[in-house]
């Protein structure tokens, strides 16, 4: 029933069966997983030594509608192909593009949203984001406890050569998305605020502040091991660029 649904939504963008909804790829190759709804414990729970305090109170989060995230960072070659010259200083077509704040993100949006004729494209919230990076699972990282194990679906500081590298070169979640711990941090849309108390169903954040939250950790930094971590989360200035700020585009089905 979702999947027909869905179908309908999305039928204007060239989709023609239900084994296709799976995944879908746009007019300048970007990937997107569907993204089932469901119900996850967002944040950490600090009693087992995990989170930070801004990671907590652990709470029920449901995301009642599926979504399309993409399987990939936005890479250098999309970024050129929208916006037309690339900001990277770690230059690679299939390099995640990095150097760009979360402004400029929603500038590509804008132009990739015109280019396709509709206005489906959006960064993730920062629950959507959780939700997918976990997949399933309540662990540190989307493959267990163990951050020994990090270096088969991570780069950071302690296999990276401190640079980012091509998408896609590490395992993926259990959800088939690559990078979600490490490579660039990933911006989101939500102001980087305190999570509530309760439960909550498809939620976007406080409703204003100085700072948009990022997410999944990169490359590089102190401990980068730890800030790749699921529930890890930090949050910056929406005008600030660094070598270690990319992003991942979502899809809404409607």
């Amino acid at each position: 029933m979702v999947l027909c649904l869905v179908l309908l939504c999305l039928g204007t963008a060239g989709i023609s069966s239900a084994d296709e909804l799976q995944t879908y790829k746009n007019s300048i190759g970007m990937e997107f997983v569907l993204i089932p709804a469901g119900s996850f414990m967002m944040g950490t729970d600090p009693d087992f030594g995990k989170g930070n305090s801004d990671e907590t109170p652990q709470h029920k989060v449901t995301i009642s509608k599926p979504f399309y995230l993409g399987k990939y960072e936005v890479t250098q070659a999309q970024w050129v192909a929208v916006m037309g010259s690339n900001p990277s200083q770690f230059k690679g077509r299939n390099n995640p593009v990095e150097r760009v704040s979360w402004n400029d993100a929603q500038a590509f949006i804008k132009r990739l949203n015109a280019k396709e004729g509709h206005n489906r494209y959006r960064l993730p919230t920062e629950a959507e984001w959780e939700y997918a990076a976990r997949a399933g699972t309540n662990s540190a990282y989307s493959f267990g406890d163990d951050k020994n194990a990090l270096s088969d679906y991570a780069w950071y500081d302690g296999n990276s050569g401190e640079t980012s590298r091509p998408v896609g070169q590490k395992q993926p979640n259990p959800w088939g998305l690559h990078d979600v711990h490490g490579n660039v941090w990933e911006w989101v849309q939500d102001w980087y605020g305190g999570y509530p108390k309760t439960a909550v169903t498809n939620p976007k954040g406080t409703e204003n502040g100085s700072n948009r939250v990022r997410r999944g950790g990169s490359w590089y930094g102190y401990n980068s091991a730890r800030q790749c971590r699921s529930g890890y989360r930090d949050g910056n200035s929406p005008d600030l660029r660094r070598v270690t700020f990319g992003f991942r585009l979502a899809l809404s089905p409607e």
